[in-house]
């Protein structure tokens, strides 16, 4: 019996890089994921619990936009499927962005009398930002499922406590 082949080796080296072999490029098609796509996970509102015991910060606004942001959750809230009503939700949550916006910065621009230009830059600037802020929120609420939507509307709801 002839005596075992032993591989080739190379001398020991410090820092000599080992080049390494690679392996044929395949095309896409043969291509596996590497996980399987995940099932669409299931969330649940958000519980109605007892106000946070964390400082926080909230703002006043008007009893029509309360009563507008009410309707719409409610209207969520009691439908099978909720996605109908995205955009409703959607201009609802922009409407309370510029509203707390407006509270937040805004009026204690009033208060301190920065003055004419001071408070006309701010709003320009403002202004600018809710839009961006707008396209991004309608983009991202318009793209939610009813579990989802029921999540956005029990956070609301918690805020409005």
């Amino acid at each position: 019996m002839p005596p075992p082949i032993k591989p080739k080796t190379a001398p020991a080296a410090d820092n000599v890089p080992v080049p390494r072999k690679r392996s044929p490029p395949t095309s896409q098609a043969s291509k596996r994921p590497s996980k399987p796509a995940a099932a669409p996970r299931a969330t649940r509102p958000v519980k109605e619990s007892s106000p946070s015991p964390q400082p926080s910060l909230r703002f006043c606004y008007s009893e029509n936009l309360r009563a507008k942001t009410l309707a719409v959750l409610a209207t969520i809230e009691k439908a099978k499927d909720g996605r109908p009503h995205r955009t409703a939700l959607a201009d609802v949550v922009v409407e309370l962005t510029d509203t707390g916006m407006n509270y937040y910065f805004l009026r204690p621009l009033k208060v301190a009398k920065a003055g004419f230009f001071v408070e006309q830059s701010a709003n320009l600037g403002l202004l600018a930002a809710t839009r961006v802020l707008a396209s991004v929120i309608r983009n991202i609420i318009g793209g939610m499922d009813h579990p989802q939507l029921l999540a956005i509307c029990g956070y609301i709801r918690q805020l409005m406590k």
